[in-house]
């Protein structure tokens, strides 16, 4: 099992931020690890499109406004003005055949087309009909070039945006896109009809003013390095989209199975009881000539097949059923991934290497339990993790462990903080654990001289001094009551992890702690997890190169409260409060990663997540006939890059299954 970069796509400043909480059905990371915070398809969107997170340009410091063709967070755009196509697609990849894939998270069904919405489970793909202003490049790590927009104006003073629209911009029925169209996407998004978290991303828009049919204007509360990214990462689609032929509309909450109205490469094309989805290239699309498109898109359809469970899934792509699979457990790339059809070739195994973040992956504790309220308690709970133990038996040495929220990245806390970083923390120092203002932590360590013994000797300390004792055959506190607790996952994931969490419950009974694997269907899963209705589960939260405005749906205390949100952990503090607010706020890059050491050590130290493991190669097993770009992106999603960026050097025949109905 692997963390592996699930997704991402599209515009990734809003993908990776935005769509990373939309169905939240799981990252293609582990598949028994969700993703709370972007559907598989839509991270691998950011990754894909702008995997390298968007950017805002040193443009806010310029003197005067200017509309340029492209920005970025901190120093210049790598491509410059007039540029060809992005360095890592093959601008001469031949278009044709179908390429056929499988479930790319966990969902096992889809329900509806809409993304944007709560409830419901959106299909997989989707990120490829909606297309947004901006879209970032995957080999930097922030950056935003014209999509739907051909140029882009920072107002001096910085609280204001103003895009100018392609002409040429179409939606998928030949409308032009145009400034109200885009208002209308934001004033939706942010409207009680679309999930919750889109309300809290773009809280910093005042509002959005159309200027005339194709400049839009977007003016902000306070000046913000991120927000032009974030704006231009939004994705539009058209006013007509649940428009009734007599003019009356269906709520956008209630749109389900009416296609969208957007203006992305591919086009529903038709759909099999919520199990099979196909897409077309669509003939008309207007922008395939664009410098940030050429190169990509290149398959004539594209299919999704969702399988009941991983064992039906591996043993369909054996049997030829789909084209290419993204392996995300170890044991299984090893052991499983094998047989006659990878002996002769027609199946071929390939490790791609990739620079993204880890990101944070690992056991939630839910402190909206009172059991996981005490810092003590939850570093003990850490201690009777066992990763080297796992990684020899069970992973194949093929992981490293997680040691920080921002691991494989510069940004992640090393050493004794920086004068920056006291900055921010010295206000807080009376409310802060002494040890943040030291180093890191280390996790916990069984290989000689180290063992499970000795930190399970450490972790009975802690216990005992938050108050629990042994006694009548259980860890209980001074009312008696026992130390018990439920390690929540999902059905689909449950063969994968079971062994892990097995071994987790043993260590944890040597303690006299009883912790038990309840496992139920994914919707319910999604249901208790969106009412905060657990005790601990496993999340991967999906990483990103530039942290911004997604960290404080995250860790804000705001969102705490706030069902749905990405803030699982159920954390509030005012230290985490006041240094999210310091890191969406930077102007330099030094102030950023200040801001994120600092956050990062108070995370750390608070012990909010038992760490798990992270891979820096994505395992990919495709048919033979399959090629890619030789130069690889730096930062993206392994099925996002597959989709987008491959081709079919020997097209394949198309074979589509026959829809049963599109009545739902």
């Amino acid at each position: 099992m692997t963390t592996g970069s699930r997704w991402v796509q599209t515009p990734r400043a809003l993908w990776c931020r935005v769509i990373h909480r939309l169905s939240r059905v799981g990252l293609p990371v582990v598949p028994q690890v969700v993703s709370r915070v972007v559907p598989h398809t839509w991270r691998e969107a950011c990754a894909a499109a702008l995997c390298g997170g968007f950017v805002l340009a040193g443009l806010l410091a310029a003197p005067a406004a200017h509309a340029v063709y492209a920005i970025a967070q901190y120093g210049e755009p790598k491509y410059p003005a007039g540029f060809k196509h992005f360095d890592y697609v093959n601008p001469d990849a031949p278009k044709g055949g179908t390429l056929v894939m499988a479930n790319p998270s966990r969902l096992t069904s889809f329900d509806k087309f809409n993304p944007f919405t709560l409830r419901g489970n959106p299909a997989p793909g989707l990120e490829m009909l909606f297309e947004s202003l901006t879209i970032g490049s995957s080999d930097e790590v922030a950056s935003a070039y014209g999509l739907l927009a051909d140029d882009i104006n920072i107002a001096p003073d910085g609280l204001s945006t103003t895009f100018h629209i392609n002409p040429r911009a179409r939606f998928s029925n030949g409308d032009p896109v145009t400034a109200d169209d885009v208002k209308f996407s934001l004033d939706t998004l942010k409207s009680p009809q679309a999930a919750p978290q889109f309300a809290s991303i773009f809280g910093e828009i005042t509002r959005a003013v159309v200027v005339d049919p194709h400049t839009i204007r977007f003016e902000f509360h306070q000046r913000n390095r991120e927000l032009p990214l974030l704006v231009g990462s939004m994705p539009v689609f058209s006013r007509k989209w649940g428009m009734k032929p007599d003019g009356s509309r269906i709520a956008f909450d209630q749109l389900a199975f009416e296609k969208p109205i957007a203006s992305g490469p591919y086009l529903i094309d038709q759909y099999d009881n919520g199990r099979t989805i196909t897409y077309r290239r669509d003939p008309n699309y207007w922008g395939a000539t664009l410098p940030v498109r050429v190169g990509t898109n290149n398959f004539d359809r594209i299919v999704y097949k969702l399988y009941s469970d991983n064992v039906a899934r591996l043993e369909a792509f054996k049997a030829g059923e789909y084209d290419a699979m993204v392996e995300y457990i170890a044991r299984n790339w090893v052991r499983r991934d094998v047989g006659k059809k990878f002996d002769s070739g027609e199946l071929i195994k390939r490790e791609f290497p990739q620079h993204n973040g880890t990101g944070m992956q690992g056991f939630i504790l839910n402190l909206r339990r009172p059991l996981f309220q005490d810092v003590r308690v939850r570093k003990a709970l850490d201690l009777a993790f066992d990763f080297q133990w796992l990684n020899r038996q069970l992973f194949f040495n093929q992981y490293t462990r997680i040691d920080s929220f921002f691991a494989n990245t510069d940004l992640q806390a090393k050493g004794l903080p920086s004068p920056g970083e006291l900055a921010l923390l010295d206000p807080w120092r009376a409310k802060l654990d002494p040890a943040v203002f030291g180093p890191p932590p280390k996790q916990p360590d069984t290989d000689p001289p180290g063992s499970l013994r000795a930190n399970l000797l450490q972790a009975r300390a802690l216990l005992q001094q938050a108050g629990w004792t042994y006694r009548d055959n259980a860890l209980r506190n001074a009312q008696g009551q026992p130390f018990e607790f439920e390690i929540l996952d999902d059905s689909s994931s449950e063969a994968a992890m079971s062994p892990i969490v097995a071994t987790y419950i043993r260590n944890l009974q040597k303690l006299g702690i009883k912790a038990t694997f309840r496992v139920s269907d994914f919707a319910v899963y999604q249901k208790r997890l969106d009412s905060f209705d657990f005790d601990t589960t496993t999340i991967r939260m999906p990483d990103v190169q530039v942290p911004g405005s997604e960290q404080i749906e995250r860790y804000g205390s705001k969102a705490a409260d706030t069902p749905g949100s990405d803030n699982i952990i159920g954390l509030k503090s005012p230290a985490v409060d006041a240094i999210l607010k310091a890191l969406v706020r930077a102007q330099t890059l030094e102030q950023l990663v200040d801001a994120t050491h600092a956050l990062d050590r108070v995370l750390m130290h608070g012990y909010y997540v038992i760490p798990q493991w992270y891979s820096a190669t994505h395992r990919i097993a495709f048919k033979r006939g399959l090629a890619w770009p030789k130069t690889l992106p730096l930062y993206y999603g392994a099925e996002g890059w597959i989709t987008t960026m491959w081709w079919y050097a020997q097209p394949q025949p198309l074979q589509l299954p026959q829809p049963q109905s599109e009545a739902h």
